[in-house]
């Protein structure tokens, strides 16, 4: 929400400058996100008059000028603007004036012709970016006066930040409420009376079909005498200040009245409508030209507003080009509606219409503004026009409009939520001064809120607009008085802070993705793509709900290629959303860990070697993340690397997985070289081993190396593990240390070299014994993999 603080003093006027409304606005809840200059910096620029114009002699694109500026005698001035005229009125820079950029005007010759000054366009006043010629100021401007006074230059535009409940602050009557309750100043309406009626006119028939949509629409025919007057310059100047562009008289007005009090309006050109109005539902197969030249195909669920032919706006959202006014409609009827906000959510978003008035509807406007605001705006026609106006039209569904329901407010509750001490007069005033009606005495009081402020449901609302009226600056600092204590895990659950330091110690970095994803990711990516479609997205890269992190750590490495990144290793925690229903007949959402390594192993150094990371460096740091016996089996992953992909087991269960993405998918990434990932759920990372003693060894360990030939389908890990599980007490581990095919091997087996450490911690093994454990270990891999002795 823009505004000018000129425009707001006309309704409330604290003794506070702007930077100390500003703070007072955000000290109350209502943010400025900026505050800033209508107009730079300048000076010793007044109003002149062009008396005379006259070719300059030495210069085609030159005239020469007699200016009144308000002094004795006219000042001889040069200038080359296309637009200069006699008797008009533009702003005339002085000898000694200093302009924006740091430009200063001095008495000079140009081509032999003496020029005592500059007139000036609206760039280089700092006041537009572009620009024809001299900026053209009203008839009515004073000669001499100062450009700054005349234009009102000195003032402040506000930026509020508004939060999407504060629908009532969108609107100057709205803010002003906030600063009078919030400085306790006089709040001024401006004064207008009901424009009188003329009966001759009739009334235009409307028909509400769509009560649910629609509960209030009011509207009046006008018909304006000169309706080609240009909008007044104190109007234009509040429009433009408020980030809208003025551009024909009744458009300006019904803008005007909209950020003024709060409610959109709607001029059709009365000629162009056929019989009665009617409010309903769109029908399937009706199109609409909008005034931004798109033609949409009408759905269902569409608002609008038909005349017997066919629909002519959108309602709430933005009218159609048949019956659009021009600066020579002289006849319009003028419409002020209260549209359902679940009418019109989102409808804008989906068919790429950008609308104030949809702004507004979606976040819920007064439903008893009306009438108010078509007696507004008729004034300010007629005012600026001439011309009468015909009966108004008030239609209301009242069973179907907004109910303000009472709410029990407790003092004792309100000192208990907040923390501190307030007087129940205190309190009192604050929600009387907001437009609450109280009733009740003492410290318990049944509220009903304005009908302004559909945000005030619950007394927790009410405690909240105690607390900012009273000023979150005012709220005392206090040291808690509860023992902070510190969380302890249980022995056997592992905290995220620890998973995360490995991972870190081995070169990842935390990154946080979006929940919402690419549908193309999704299929691309996911194991089993039937994602959850969103069905209001934000774009269509947002568009689903993610079943797997890679879709998010995918597009971080594109986003790191871009800028030329070349090692990447990320990894994150995150919640995925599968179809399957849970328990409770919602989505399932389980909590996972996933990783990316794109890039070399190591960092690039004089004294390594420069090679690419591969599938077994991202298993080993996976395996430092495992649960004790969880265990790699080989998959076949659609978006992985069908040899470079293993699936992650544990008690009988998948857990995960870890691999290098598909050949196949590099072309779709722009990819030179293949990333490895991982995805993990986190529930079973989250399981420590019991700590177990063990006796410091006195005797030196042994290490036997057992070489067993077994077929080349035999997975490594399962003779690994069947020789760990067969090992006795005094056998510390068993590794394996290389795999080999080739020379020395039968075709169509491997080698498996395994290096077996015994150690006991009572005394020294015999050779005999040694013998024995090296045995058993062969003898258990020939029987159960048909292995042999190398």
């Amino acid at each position: 929400m823009k505004f000018s603080e000129a425009w707001l003093r006309t309704w409330v006027d604290p003794e506070l400058d702007a930077a100390g409304l500003a703070h007072v606005l955000t000290m109350g809840g209502l943010e400025v996100e900026a505050l800033s200059p209508s107009a730079p910096p300048f000076d010793q620029v007044v109003v002149g008059q062009v008396l005379s114009v006259e070719k300059h002699p030495q210069a085609d694109r030159l005239n020469c000028l007699m200016v009144d500026v308000g002094t004795a005698e006219p000042l001889p001035i040069v200038c080359g603007a296309p637009n200069v005229a006699v008797g008009m009125k533009a702003p005339c820079a002085l000898v000694g004036a200093v302009l924006p950029g740091g430009l200063a005007i001095r008495a000079a010759r140009v081509r032999g012709i003496e020029s005592q000054g500059m007139m000036c366009s609206a760039r280089e006043l700092g006041l537009s970016e572009e620009s024809e010629g001299l900026l053209v100021l009203g008839a009515q401007a004073p000669v001499g006066q100062s450009v700054r006074a005349w234009l009102d230059l000195d003032d402040q535009q506000f930026t509020l930040k508004l939060t999407p409940n504060r629908a009532d602050c969108l609107s100057l009557r709205g803010v002003a409420r906030e600063v009078a309750a919030l400085t306790r100043c006089p709040l001024h309406r401006p004064d207008f009376a009901p424009t009188a009626s003329n009966p001759e006119f009739g009334v235009r028939a409307v028909r509400i079909e769509a009560s649910d949509g629609c509960a209030r629409y009011g509207g009046r025919r006008i018909r304006l005498e000169r309706p080609d007057q240009p909008t007044p310059d104190w109007m234009v100047r509040r429009l433009e200040r408020a980030g809208l562009r003025a551009k024909a008289l009744v458009v300006d007005v019904t803008n005007y009245v909209m950020l003024e009090l709060g409610q959109p309006l709607h001029a059709f050109a009365d000629a162009a409508l056929t019989g009665n109005l009617s409010v309903r539902w769109a029908q399937e197969g009706e199109s609409l030209t909008v005034l931004s030249g798109q033609t949409l195909a009408l759905t269902g669920d569409l608002l609008v507003v038909a005349d017997e032919t066919a629909p002519q706006a959108l309602a709430g959202l933005m009218g159609g080009q048949h019956s659009a006014v021009s600066a020579q409609t002289r006849d319009i009827f003028l419409e002020a509606a209260w549209f359902s906000p679940v009418a019109l959510a989102g409808r804008a978003r989906r068919l790429g219409l950008a609308s104030e008035a949809a702004f507004r509807f979606e976040r819920g406007v007064d439903a008893s503004l009306t009438l108010e605001a078509l007696e507004r705006a008729t004034q300010l026609l007629l005012d600026c026009a001439g011309g009468e106006a015909g009966p108004v039209l008030d239609l209301v569904h009242p069973e179907k409009l907004p109910q303000r329901l009472p709410v029990r407010v407790r003092s004792d509750r309100v000192r208990r939520l907040l923390g501190f001490e307030v007087a129940a007069d205190t309190m009192q005033q604050i929600l009387t001064r907001l437009g609450v009606r109280l009733e009740g005495d003492g410290e318990d009081w049944t509220a009903t809120a304005p009908t302004w402020r559909v945000d005030l449901e619950r007394e927790v609302d009410y405690v909240e607009e105690i607390a900012r009226c009273v000023g979150y600056d005012q709220i005392p600092m206090q040291v808690p008085k509860a023992p902070l204590r510190a969380i302890h895990l249980p022995e056997r659950q592992r905290s995220r802070q620890v998973v995360a330091q490995r991972l870190q110690a081995r070169g990842f970095q935390e990154v946080i993705t979006y929940s919402f994803v690419s549908s193309e990711g999704e299929r691309h990516l996911a194991m089993q793509p039937s994602p959850l479609e969103l069905i209001n997205p934000l774009s269509q890269d947002l568009a689903v709900l993610r079943s797997t992190l890679s879709v998010g750590l995918m597009e971080t490495l594109g986003f790191n290629l871009k800028r030329k990144q070349e090692q990447v290793r990320i990894f994150e925690w995150g919640r995925c959303f599968l179809p399957a229903p849970d328990a409770d007949g919602l989505c399932a959402q389980p909590l996972r860990l996933g990783g990316l390594w794109y890039g070399t192993r190591f960092p690039e150094q004089w004294g390594i070697k420069s090679e690419p990371a591969d599938f077994f460096d991202l298993k080993g740091v996976v395996e430092e993340l495992l649960p004790p016996g969880a265990s790699f089996v080989s998959i076949q992953h659609p978006a992985l690397h069908p040899g470079r992909s293993a699936e992650v087991r544990w008690n009988g269960q998948s857990i995960g997985w870890v691999g290098e993405l598909h050949p196949r998918l590099g072309s779709v990434y722009d990819l030179s070289r293949m990333p490895l990932l991982f995805e993990l759920e986190w529930a079973p990372l989250a399981l420590e081993a019991w700590p177990e003693y063990r006796p410091t060894p006195r005797f030196q360990p042994v290490r036997r190396d057992l070489a067993l030939v077994v077929e080349k389908d035999v997975p490594a890990t399962a003779v690994l593990d069947a020789l760990r599980s067969a090992a006795p007490e005094n056998v510390d581990s068993v590794l394996l240390f290389d795999v080999y095919q080739g020379a020395g091997v039968e075709e169509g087996k491997k080698s498996l070299a395994f290096c077996v450490k015994i150690q006991d911690t009572e005394r020294s093994s015999t050779e005999g014994e040694l013998e024995q454990i090296c045995q058993e270990l062969i003898r258990i891999a020939e029987h159960r993999f048909g292995a042999v002795l190398r």
